[in-house]
């Protein structure tokens, strides 16, 4: 089903999206605006906020919300509140400016004023410095001045820019102090019943920077004679949910952030890193709780079978993506060599199986290169390279795909309510666009029929070698709707997949820590699963961190 023919549409914002009401509102005339307007979009539009009797969310001058948003006949906002939310923790950040008359604090945000900075509360910040500040407040008239905390240096770094866009974004960067007490006072000690899956050699394969390793995996030939050339293949993931509980703390900080976010000089994590890093990190070596599924293939990659199971394991190899596909190509290094015929080799051989099913469900085949920027000891960029895509990293992505799948046709079959990570396909007035876009180059492209991924992979094939080929590519991806999730299922055109979920990265995504719970009370593997109050909030917590996401 598409959501395309169902959904109403807005000319100018989202249909739920997070506004700031005015702080010099009248309480009962509500007036808000969206919140990160930016000001060369124009002149922020005025939202009025509708409070009704009955409402058991009802906010106030100056509060920041998550809405509704509708629009009437005569073109006027309106919005309903879903949530009160909180304001992100960050320091405030601005430029040194020193003068005869002392020093100030010429803040990037221009909603913010100008502060005073006492000398000695410079701290060793010069002229022109971009620095962190805490607002202090002096003498009777409760002036407000600035200390700077931490000095960041050139504000035209990438680490400035990094932090000036956490600051515009309100993405929130420093955790609570009661979400690191949390973080700090929770111990391995897992009373959870497990099965036991120490002796099964786990292989983690990420890029060489990782710290946080949240999926493991194994394969092996399946020795049921009613599967000739068949394989079992075993996806495990941290077990997030065993550390992280239903509005704890740490929930409320992960449910607030929504994901992790990655920029070139920092991660700015959805956990502390005493979870992401350490407790959740399925490390080399070490005993990890987990959730894991284990699925039945043919030999033509099709799956026959799958369960969910919460488990014990130890990782026994580490690997990069780089030496992952050197062991792949009969060149393991020294730790990788007595791997290759028990874990390595098996594990190769059931990606291959899983590729043919693959290209028989002819996703869309966008291979667009990711660039990777590289920074110099000044925080300056120093080069901008394209790392070389390797069959490692699509042996990886194909064994996650297969076990979001399992997750999303689990909790489908047992009737638990869910967030479902989906995508529309493309909206008419974007497939008119490529069309004509296609025509100026001399590309026959049919919009006549329902479109499916074959028809973009059809023309981004005949354009592989072409002149044109990066600008099509571009093209075909510019027409493709915004993935978002979900509690409705319509489905994920872009992987072209019927039935689908975020599982495999609940460390950096909440979408992914509901679904364990989901998994945990359907599957019956502890007490610890979605709560009745966790789902009777789904539809607002896959609106919300579809907005964070975003």
């Amino acid at each position: 089903m598409s959501k395309n023919s169902a959904s109403t549409k807005n000319d100018q914002l989202p249909r739920v999206t997070v506004l700031d009401i005015l702080p010099d509102a009248d309480p009962d005339e509500l007036i808000a605006i969206p919140a990160n307007w930016q000001s060369d979009a124009g002149e922020a539009p005025k939202i009025f906020i509708e409070v009704k009797r009955n409402d058991l969310t009802i906010p106030g001058p100056g509060e920041r919300i998550l809405a509704r948003i509708s629009k009437g006949k005569d073109q006027k906002y309106s919005a309903r509140t879903m949530k009160i939310l909180a304001r992100p923790n960050r320091a405030q950040i601005g430029i040194i400016r020193l003068s005869a008359n002392g020093a100030r604090l010429i803040p990037i945000d221009r909603k913010q004023k100008e502060m005073q900075v006492l000398p000695e509360h410079l701290n060793g910040a010069r002229d022109g410095d971009l620095v962190e500040v805490e607002t202090l407040i002096k003498g009777r008239a409760m002036v407000p001045m600035a200390k700077v905390g931490k000095i960041i240096g050139n504000p035209m770094s990438e680490g400035a820019v990094s932090l000036i866009a956490l600051h515009n974004l309100e993405i929130p960067y420093r955790f609570d102090p009661k979400t690191i007490k949390a973080a700090k006072e929770i111990t391995s000690n897992d009373k959870i019943k497990r099965e036991n899956w120490l002796k099964i050699p786990f292989i983690t394969i990420d890029p060489a920077s990782a710290k946080d390793h949240d999926d493991a995996v194994f394969a092996q030939n399946d020795p049921d004679k009613n599967n000739p050339g068949g394989f079992l293949v075993y996806v495990a993931i941290a077990d997030v949910a065993s550390y992280v509980t239903p509005s704890s703390a740490l929930d409320k900080e992960a449910y607030l952030r929504g994901n992790s976010v990655y920029f070139p000089d920092r991660v700015v994590p959805m956990l502390p890193e005493r979870i992401s890093n350490d407790l959740c990190s399925l490390r080399e070596g070490e005993n990890r709780p987990a959730i894991a599924v284990k699925m039945v293939i043919d030999a033509d990659g099709n799956k026959k079978d799958h369960s969910f199971h919460r488990v014990t394991i130890k990782v026994a190899l580490k690997l990069s993506y780089t030496e992952a596909q050197a062991a792949f190509d009969g060149k393991p290094n020294e730790a990788a060599a007595p791997f290759i015929k028990p874990a390595l080799a098996p594990l190769w051989q059931a990606y291959k199986a899983m590729a043919k099913a693959r290209e028989h469900r002819a996703p869309l085949d966008l291979d667009l290169p990711e660039r990777k920027i590289v920074l110099n000891k000044d925080g300056l960029v120093d080069r901008v390279f394209v790392p070389k895509r390797m069959e490692a990293n699509r042996l990886i992505e194909e064994m996650m795909v297969g076990a979001n799948v399992c997750a999303a046709q689990t909790l489908e079959k047992k009737k638990t309510p869910l967030i479902f990570r989906v995508h529309d396909s493309p909206g008419t007035e974007k497939l008119a666009v490529l069309k004509d876009f296609l025509k100026s180059l001399d590309i026959n492209f049919s919009t006549s029929a329902s479109i499916r991924p074959q028809h973009f992979n059809r023309i981004l094939h005949q354009q592989k070698s072409s002149e044109h080929s990066h600008q099509v590519s571009e093209m075909v991806l510019r027409t493709q709707a915004q993935a978002e999730y979900n509690t409705q299922n319509y489905g994920h055109f872009g992987l072209n997949l019927d039935h689908y979920a975020h599982f495999t990265s609940p460390i950096r995504r909440y979408a992914d820590l509901i679904v364990h719970r989901a998994l945990i009370s359907a599957c019956k593997l502890g007490k610890d699963g979605l709560s009745n109050s966790e789902i009777e909030k789904l539809k607002p917590i896959s609106e919300h961190i579809s907005m964070t996401e975003r």
